[in-house]
């Protein structure tokens, strides 16, 4: 087991541990955990680029760490109400279409490369950055309007985002000889 693929899998277990300080409702610990968690993020991917740690299971479980860190961070504060239903409609149902996306390439025998684009990284920093500062809402006050922006933002980048995979999943099942009409 390499450090990258330890610090990942100490990400996984911070996400119960973040959602029950979620559900209650302690927003200051919730936010520690969750800036714990990114730190580990941050940490997991330098160390394997400095160290030559990259390995083929860190580069399939830090994304969904990643994924499951944010999707259950949207779930529960849009169920608590501090995000906009829409909002986590949005944000679920892109990182749901890119699971299954991945599953229908996979059955269909098309090689994958998971390789993070631009796109998906603003998407990814507006998502974290629509987290903490919703959870540092206890901390610092802040004008309604800068929540709104920040919530339409990053609705947009990741309807963008999502967008933007499906017409990649696309073009390599074409690339593959299979037509988007075969059934």
């Amino acid at each position: 087991m390499t450090i990258p693929n330890f610090l990942t899998l100490a990400r996984l277990l911070l996400i119960p541990i973040f959602i029950w300080l979620l559900l209650d409702e302690k927003l200051k610990m919730a936010l520690v955990v969750f800036f714990v968690a990114g730190v580990t993020d941050a940490l997991d991917g330098f160390i394997a680029r400095v160290s030559n740690q990259k390995s083929q299971l860190g580069a399939y479980l830090d994304p969904m760490a990643d994924k499951l860190l944010l999707v259950s961070s949207f779930l529960v504060l849009g169920h608590l109400g501090l995000v906009p239903g829409w909002l986590v409609i949005i944000a679920v149902s892109r990182d749901v279409m890119i699971v299954l996306g991945l599953v229908t390439l996979t059955f269909f025998a098309v090689t994958v490369k998971i390789e993070p684009v631009a796109l998906s990284k603003l998407n990814t920093l507006l998502q974290i950055s629509t987290v903490l500062l919703v959870l540092g809402v206890s901390l610092f006050s802040i004008p309604q309007w800068i929540y709104s922006l920040l919530f339409v933002s990053t609705g947009l980048v990741c309807m963008a985002s999502g967008f933007h995979y499906i017409m990649i999943g696309i073009r390599a099942l074409e690339a593959q000889g299979m037509r988007s009409n075969d059934p």
